[in-house]
């Protein structure tokens, strides 16, 4: 279960494409009873987030907080944490990426979700694995670039 808080004043109309996706990385992940938010913000509240908890002093497009840290404590019912997405981040990467701002923000929610469950980035053999984690689930809900 998780839930989509737009903390922005603008009107979503991709929150229900979101919803999907990240239905469809719970399913391919085979997870059940797991809880986490997505929280939608402008650059200025995500800027004061990386700033605070991350010490980079500018905005990003996502950061999450995970609430497991370990992997062999996980419950039967688990709180994964919070994915916080810069609806603004969104808007400019997908102009920059050349894609729809639909698939920039799914992107992101992935993204994101793939984090709290432990997957990261820094090495490039992770990175590998996590991106292609990302692409089976995009295209597995049918949001192509």
């Amino acid at each position: 279960m998780f839930e989509i808080n737009n903390l922005t004043n603008e009107e979503i109309k991709e929150i229900k494409d979101i919803e999907f996706v990240l239905n469809k990385a719970i399913e391919i992940e085979k997870l059940a009873n797991i809880e986490f938010n997505v929280i939608i913000v402008d650059n200025e509240y995500i800027h004061k987030l990386n700033r605070e908890y991350r010490h980079v002093d500018r905005p990003t497009d996502v950061i999450t907080f995970a609430l497991e840290d370990n992997e062999e404590e996980i419950e039967e019912y688990r709180i994964l944490g919070d994915i916080y997405i810069s609806l603004d981040k969104a808007k400019e990467q997908a102009i920059e990426y050349g894609h729809s701002f639909k698939r920039e923000i799914c992107f992101l929610a992935v993204h994101g979700f793939l984090h709290l469950l432990g997957y990261d980035h820094m090495k490039k053999e992770d990175e590998k694995i996590m991106f292609s984690k990302q692409e089976v689930i995009l295209n597995e809900a049918n949001i192509t670039k």
